[in-house]
């Protein structure tokens, strides 16, 4: 198995204030990973694609 370089790329949703961004690797088949744009040394978060678009579809009926 080869391991896909992240493509990140900053979320449509993110502000454009710049204190409250995401970014966003969705370029490998099987995982998607989500980082802070501003501070890239506290990691990123990975779920499968169903899982993302699980939570995707949640996140965009259930706004604050």
């Amino acid at each position: 198995m080869t391991e896909t370089s992240p493509n990140w790329h900053k979320s449509s949703y993110s502000g454009n204030d710049s204190d409250a961004c995401v970014e966003i690797a969705d370029n490998a088949p099987d995982v998607i990973r989500v980082r802070d744009t501003k501070d890239h040394a506290r990691g990123e978060v990975t779920a499968t694609p169903t899982a993302w678009t699980a939570f995707t579809a949640f996140a965009r009926t259930h706004t604050v």
